[in-house]
């Protein structure tokens, strides 16, 4: 099932938007790791690209989404460029604090739009909000991993991909009730991105498994 044309503009707006976001977290991730210029752009390449890249493989969409669009690619090479010969130490402090902001607006995005995606191919609604969440957090897994640190996603202890997940949901259920799929898009990606916002801001964290055995 194809999208209608004003749906299929805004979802590229949404994944261009998810796309710059998750570079800049790469990109602060990398300079905070001092990485050469190869690893600047590999680095955001993986935060950027690699949940869409990841969605697109289960959904079997062709080509990827970065494929169909290379003038990302150029774009992303321009960016990690002139973020290299520009900022400077007095500049810019990059820091996984200053990271979490750009990190937060991706996550609602990208979980908008892979559930908007799978929602299209008349996929059931967890499946569809599934889609979201990885699409949302396989890129800055795979960028913690590549600069040597437990995903943020995974021990921050902050909802990350609930929020992800609670976002997915209220696009199901927005077009469950009759509103309009752009407008559900935009509901749903700010309900996860200003749930992660939230928790950031308050310090909520979740429940840590405990055993009953743990050190004091």
């Amino acid at each position: 099932m194809s999208n209608p044309p004003l749906l299929s503009w805004l979802l590229t707006v949404v994944e261009v938007a998810a796309t710059v976001a998750f570079a800049l977290s790469g990109l602060l991730e990398a300079a905070r790791k001092r990485l050469d210029a190869v690893g600047v752009c590999l680095v955001a390449g993986l935060a950027a690209f690699g949940g869409g890249t990841l969605r697109d493989v289960l959904l079997d969409r062709r080509p990827f989404f970065w494929v169909a669009h290379s003038e990302w690619l150029w774009a992303l090479l321009a960016l990690c460029i002139g973020a290299m010969a520009v900022l400077r130490a007095r500049h810019f402090a990059p820091t996984e604090r200053a990271m979490q902001w750009p990190d937060a607006l991706g996550l609602g995005l990208f979980s908008a739009s892979g559930t908007q995606l799978a929602l299209a191919q008349e996929l059931p609604g967890i499946v569809a909000v599934l889609m979201g969440v990885i699409t949302a957090t396989f890129g800055g897994v795979l960028r913690d991993i590549v600069c040597n640190e437990i995903p943020t996603a995974l021990r921050d202890h902050r909802p990350y991909a609930v929020c992800a997940f609670a976002g997915g949901w209220v696009l199901v259920l927005a077009q469950h009730g009759g509103l309009p799929a752009s407008l559900g898009l935009v509901l749903a990606a700010a309900s996860a991105s200003g749930l992660r916002i939230l928790a950031l801001l308050t310090g909520f964290t979740l429940p840590r498994w405990s055993s009953g055995g743990d050190p004091p």
